[in-house]
């Protein structure tokens, strides 16, 4: 399943770095902002040599990112990770995935008579 986010990049992460049992690791992250209706935003996590790509990554600027999901579970509780693995700039402006409200339910309309007041088109 190939997942992408596209957005604003809100803020860089300060790189961490550690020694595991498999040796040395680096790890940074960017928050991005999503732009729809309702934006979102997503703190996504880079490692190795992405790190020098997202330093690069000023604020503001529109990018797309592929990402993978991961929950895991510790102590009976559980954390989620996104993992960016490929990072594009775009274009400021076209990189937009704005979506407009859903316009109807695709259900006939019901012709009412003119004194009649319009059929309320709410789903509840």
């Amino acid at each position: 399943m190939a997942l992408e986010i596209t957005g604003k990049i809100i803020n860089i992460l300060p790189e961490q770095s550690g020694e595991s049992s498999r040796g040395p690791w680096k790890k940074g992250g960017f928050i991005i902002e999503t732009e729809s209706n309702f934006p979102k935003k997503v703190c996504c996590t880079v490692w190795g040599d992405l790190l020098t790509q997202i330093n690069s990554l000023k604020q503001g600027e529109t990018i797309k990112a592929s990402i993978d999901i991961e929950s895991r579970e510790y102590n009976e509780r559980w954390y989620t990770d996104v993992r960016a693995w490929r990072i594009e700039k775009t274009a400021s402006g076209t990189g937009s995935q704005a979506t407009s409200p859903v316009a109807g339910n695709n259900m006939p309309e019901e012709s009412s008579p003119a004194s009649e007041e319009p059929a309320d088109d709410l789903p509840f």
